[in-house]
């Protein structure tokens, strides 16, 4: 049985004050039903973990890089991460692959790295506006996954994250349907590829504007055991109901 998991994705977005959150996020869900992953910025990375270190609440990363160490100015590798106290690393997020133009084999190399430093890969798949709207979705979908998820991936190391572009910030979301298409087409996708009980251990997320109001609807689907949240997840007011809604999925 998929434990269900609510991810929150900071961005770059907190400083030492904003620990109140996390305080406060432990606080509201001391036994929670499902797994609670905050990922912010590395610079409250180790503040983090130790402020989490007694509680369910477990602390991830934003990125890292495909080595171990190295010669690589300003990066910080899966190693370094899990010495900071992370568990897992968000990768392949839209925002990286736009802005920092990463390709999905350079996903897989990251994702082959944190799985070496016995960090979760959450990797990030999701279309353009343009991509869905010339009916292209599930070719763009089925490249990335083929692409970004490397050999070392199975259900217990590997969660995936269907963050559409168009979604993500925008207030807009896709319809249950729509959502439901990529997720179930996702799961066959992992079959064909890992056999049905693999696949079967493979956790699917959706992000995109994700919101108290709209999370009940969002998880009541088939395949999907949780989300990757931005903005929401940066105060508890906001991020605490949307786990609620997840342990009464």
């Amino acid at each position: 049985m998929r434990r269900k998991l609510a991810a929150g994705n900071w961005k770059m977005n907190g400083t030492n004050t904003s620990l109140t959150e996390l305080q406060a996020l432990i606080a509201a869900h001391p036994t929670p039903q499902v797994d609670i992953l905050i990922c912010p910025p590395a610079t409250l990375i180790v503040q983090a973990a130790g402020l989490s270190a007694d509680s369910p609440l477990m602390i991830g990363a934003q990125d890292c890089h495909a080595a171990a160490s190295g010669a690589h100015t300003g990066d910080i590798s899966a190693p370094m991460l899990a010495d900071a106290g992370a568990v897992a690393v968000i990768l392949g997020h839209s925002e990286r692959r736009q802005d920092h133009a990463e390709s999905s084999a350079l996903v897989a190399a990251k994702a082959t790295a944190a799985h070496a430093a016995h960090l979760t890969a959450l990797i990030c798949l999701g279309e353009s506006l343009a991509e869905r709207e010339a009916v292209q979705t599930l070719d763009v979908i089925a490249d990335q996954l083929r692409h970004s998820l490397p050999e070392t991936a199975t259900g217990a190391n590997t969660v995936i994250a269907y963050e559409p572009i168009w979604a993500i910030g925008t207030g807009l979301t896709p319809s249950p349907a729509q959502i439901s298409e990529v997720h179930r087409f996702l799961r066959s996708e992992l079959r064909a590829r890992f056999g049905t009980e693999a696949a079967m251990g493979f956790r699917l997320l959706y992000g995109g504007s994700v919101k108290p109001a709209n999370a009940p609807e969002i998880f009541a689907l088939a395949d999907v055991d949780g989300a990757l949240v931005g903005g929401a997840s940066l105060t508890a007011a906001e991020f605490s109901p949307i786990i609620t809604a997840l342990e009464q999925a």
